[in-house]
């Protein structure tokens, strides 16, 4: 029997200092289905946007070759360049990025690229700033489409998306197959827990367009840096409804510490997701 889910893992979860070549080797070592890769906006990772056709080959040689593949890009470049700056040139900047970031992944065959929900960072969001952002989302989607990769709102820390009911309004008003959702459910716990209400009924608004789903350890106002077990992530809850919605991808969202026994910490992490995802299939088939 297959197995029945794929469970992958965020590069950011291995030291920095290790090519995409050694992420993909330890990531398979320690037991995953896929990588998850990173562009965020530090200039080294923006730089990957310009990968050249001999390094784009190379990398595909080894994925054919370790039959072990980066099946998605967590995009946030969008903090530097959000689609709805107030600013043209940066708007500007943002449509480029994210055009580049689909041809990347066109020619490395990943799937889909999680965008951050966020029409502005560290700026105050307003209705021109909206505008903005519905407007450039629609041309990005659209030049998405083009090439069969989908573009996914992750839920986020902050007011403008950070429930599924918030992203959905966009997914449905931009009304393309190419735009849908890959939320974070530890973040969907503390929107939950700040606006009190449930995340489980939340969640079901998102039925049919959740794609895949960041597995992430949070607690109250504390969003990252926490090992698995250490939050109030309730993840047999999380699990068990998106295995009624028929979501069968999931990645481990977590960060590389800085210590030496990382691949360790790696293995001890896939196991934890592991045997949560075991248990909810066991809670929803009896």
């Amino acid at each position: 029997m297959s197995k029945k889910y794929q469970l992958g893992v965020y590069e950011k979860a291995m030291p920095n200092n290790l090519s995409i070549e050694e992420k993909i080797m330890v990531a398979k070592k320690s037991g995953f289905d896929f990588l998850e890769l990173s562009i965020d906006d530090s200039e080294d990772k923006l730089a990957r946007l310009d990968m050249n056709k001999k390094q784009i080959e190379k990398l595909r040689n080894l994925m054919f070759k370790e039959d072990f593949y980066i099946q998605s890009i967590c995009f946030s470049g969008h903090r530097k360049y959000p689609l709805g700056s107030q600013d043209k040139q940066t708007r500007k900047m943002s449509r480029l990025i994210t055009e580049k970031a689909v041809d990347l992944a066109y020619k490395l065959g990943i799937r889909y690229i999680q965008i951050a929900g966020y029409d502005t960072f560290q700026t105050e969001e307003n209705e021109e700033s909206r505008e903005y952002f519905i407007k450039n989302l629609k041309r990005v989607v659209e030049i998405a489409s083009k090439k069969g990769v989908i573009l996914a709102f992750e839920t986020m820390e902050n007011k403008f998306m950070d429930t599924t009911a918030k992203a959905m309004t966009f997914i449905k008003e931009i009304n393309n197959p190419y735009l849908q959702l890959y939320p974070d459910i530890g973040n969907l716990t503390n929107s939950a827990f700040n606006y009190k209400s449930n995340e489980i009924t939340d969640l079901r608004l998102g039925c049919g367009h959740i794609i895949a789903v960041h597995l992430k350890e949070t607690l109250p106002y504390v969003y990252r840096n926490l090992n698995y077990g250490e939050g109030h992530t309730n993840y047999i809850r999380f699990l068990t409804e998106l295995t009624k919605q028929n979501v069968f991808t999931y990645c481990a969202k977590f960060w590389d510490n800085g210590s030496p026994d990382y691949e360790e910490r790696l293995e001890k992490s896939r196991q934890f997701l592991a045997k949560k995802i075991d248990d909810a299939w066991s809670v929803r088939h009896g």
